[in-house]
């Protein structure tokens, strides 16, 4: 097991518990607790205003902890899950928390559990983890790391500005000192520490023993049971900490276990739908967001938000917070400012156009413009991205070609109904433009886009795209 020398351990884990026990910890210590988080604080339970800590192991150990981490720097380790080959959003909620702790003046451990992968371990799940080979579990540890150092490093160069160097992160892989561990000599050494009785007693273990199809329910157990052995073997007394699960308004959860998991990786979620996936969030939800995924005081926070509460047209909160988001994992950001406002932008465009930025602001322009000019910029790979399930067409132009005939061309209309009605009570829109004369010529610049291509829409979803030729 990694041991690292002068730093004391602190475990960090995820948590899918129902009843947070912090309110109470919190009245107890709530001396340690300041309003406002300061990177030069090294008591990280400051931070629960910001809604990232959700329970801890020992319970109320608030206090012995506070006054651990303000002693000297611990070392603090999260465990990231490789059975996807990309993170998600709700890892990133995880992985800032890590890196709050880094901000603290503590030492960070991102560990990937490339052993623990291949076990199957369904915590807080109803079913096994899908079976992996090890060439898929070593391939997704490879991608993982390259996330992780991006993600540390991006923070560190643009999110970082106090003088203080930061310790260092280290990513570590269990595998490297699982894989050669002799079965008999790991349970004579390690499971002879383990009450059968503790951990019959224990919810996440009552579940699995109690459904058909296994299960579990929550972190919360392997961190009691991480606490109770690193006790008896050292006597020294650790402390986990527990993360909530990222959630909308309504309660819904976001990740692999729920199936609408947002990944970082843009071969697996486009910057387009990893940029709207944040637009659409409700009012209720970006203060949350900005809480959690930026590293903004909750002064400036407060500032933000009263910025988009006089003028809620302008967007600003979401603004301040996808660009803070973007920039902390993107690859290929070179140089960023930041206005008093708390906005980061891009000083060089051509960078954001490195960086997958640029396609998600102009498809996100054209997707919310009516106006023609946004669809010109689109490539026709990046209009069917946009409007999916769109049907291509690709058409001669021929000189005189009227609406009605292009419609009849690539038979939009829906069953029943005739072109020319479908046009003439308004049903086609042509470029995000309603039009109702079927016998007007198509024009350049109208209705022909200087890339050469047309989109027709019939009602509200029905979408066609045409490639003149």
């Amino acid at each position: 097991m990694y041991k690292q020398k002068k730093l004391k351990s602190v475990l960090l884990s995820i948590p899918s518990i129902k009843k947070p026990s912090w309110q109470i910890l919190k009245k107890k210590v709530n001396h340690l607790t300041v309003r406002y988080y300061s990177a030069s604080g090294s008591n990280i339970l400051s931070l629960e205003g910001r809604g990232l800590y959700h329970d801890m192991v020992p319970a109320n150990s608030a206090f012995a902890l506070s006054k651990q981490l303000n002693s000297s720097p611990q070392c603090i380790y999260c465990g990231f899950d490789p059975t996807a080959d990309s993170l998600h959003v709700g890892n990133l909620l995880t992985l800032i928390s890590l890196i709050h702790c880094q901000r603290a003046g503590h030492q960070i451990i991102a560990l990937i559990g490339g052993a623990t992968a291949m076990i199957g371990d369904p915590s807080g799940k109803s079913s096994e983890r899908p079976v992996l080979n090890k060439e898929e579990v070593e391939s997704n540890v490879k991608r993982l790391e390259v996330s992780l150092h991006r993600i540390f490093t991006n923070h560190e160069r643009y999110f970082w500005r106090k003088q203080k160097k930061l310790l260092p992160y280290k990513i570590l892989n269990n595998s490297d000192w699982y894989k050669d561990i002799n079965l008999v000599k790991f349970l004579s050494t390690a499971g002879r520490h383990f009450r059968m009785h503790k951990l019959l007693s224990r919810d996440s273990v009552r579940s699995r023993l109690s459904s058909p199809d296994g299960g579990g329910s929550d972190q919360l157990g392997n961190l009691s049971s991480g606490h109770d052995f690193v006790k008896r073997v050292t006597g020294k007394d650790v402390y986990g900490i527990t993360i909530p699960l990222l959630t909308t308004s309504q309660g819904a959860k976001l990740g692999k276990t729920a199936g609408n998991a947002v990944w970082i990786n843009d071969d697996r979620t486009s910057s387009f739908d990893l940029y709207q996936s944040f637009v659409r969030l409700q009012d209720a939800d970006v203060e949350k967001y900005l809480k959690a995924f930026t590293f903004l005081s909750l002064a400036e926070i407060e500032s933000v938000l009263k910025k988009h509460k006089a003028n809620p047209k302008i967007r600003s909160a979401r603004s301040c917070l996808l660009n803070r988001f973007f920039f902390l994992f993107m690859e290929n950001v070179d140089k960023l400012s930041q206005e008093s406002s708390g906005i980061l932008f891009i000083e060089n465009p051509d960078l954001a156009q490195e960086t997958g930025l640029d396609q998600a602001l102009r498809l996100t322009d054209a997707l919310y413009n009516s106006s023609p000019s946004t669809l010109e910029v689109l490539s026709p790979s990046e209009l069917s991205d946009l409007f999916k399930g769109a049907l291509t067409h690709k058409v001669i132009l021929e000189a005189g070609t009227t609406v009605l005939e292009l419609a009849e061309r690539i038979q939009c209309a829906p069953r029943g109904v005739t072109a020319e009605k479908l046009i003439r009570e308004g049903g086609l829109y042509i470029n995000q433009v309603r039009e109702s004369n079927p016998e007007a010529v198509l024009q350049r610049g109208e209705h022909i886009l200087e890339n050469g291509l047309t989109l027709v829409r019939v009602g509200k979803k029905n979408y066609f795209i045409i490639t003149w030729i």
